[in-house]
């Protein structure tokens, strides 16, 4: 079998372009962060199980449970939660626009992107806006 010359050079070959290269779209932001909220809500899905479970269990665990969605970080976790699920859902209803058909210019692209973006931070500020109006309790 013959040898192959150990004086040859590799040919240089170009690095596929990557973060260097391409500047981050709205689009491209947003199909990473809908990744990440799909499993942000898996671990507050878990959450809200053993919330349900406490309240099955009785009133002394759920107690214990309520005090710790209560406090100060779990309810910065419920915030993060409810804004994960309130984007989570536009981002499935901006896919649910591609799967028409409908949607793929440019422009639409990015007001898709965008009105996930803002349509989530509004909704998750309405949310618990009329929660502490309703309840009175403060964060």
């Amino acid at each position: 079998m013959a040898e192959p010359k150990a004086d040859r050079s590799r040919a240089e070959r170009p690095l596929s372009p990557h973060l260097q290269v391409y500047r981050p779209l709205i689009n491209m932001v947003m199909s990473i962060i809908h990744r990440i909220t799909g499993v942000a809500l898996y671990f507050g899905t878990i959450l809200l199980t053993w919330w349900l479970t406490s309240a099955a269990v009785g009133p002394d665990y759920f107690n214990y449970v309520s005090s710790i969605f209560g406090s100060l970080p779990g309810r910065i976790v419920l915030f993060g939660y409810t804004w994960a699920l309130m984007h989570h859902m536009l981002g499935g209803l901006r896919h649910f626009v591609w799967d028409t058909g409908r949607g793929f210019d440019l422009v639409t692209i990015d007001r898709l992107s965008w009105g996930t973006l803002i349509g989530s931070a509004l909704l998750t500020a309405a949310i618990w806006y009329s929660r502490l109006t309703t309840t009175g309790v403060a964060l």
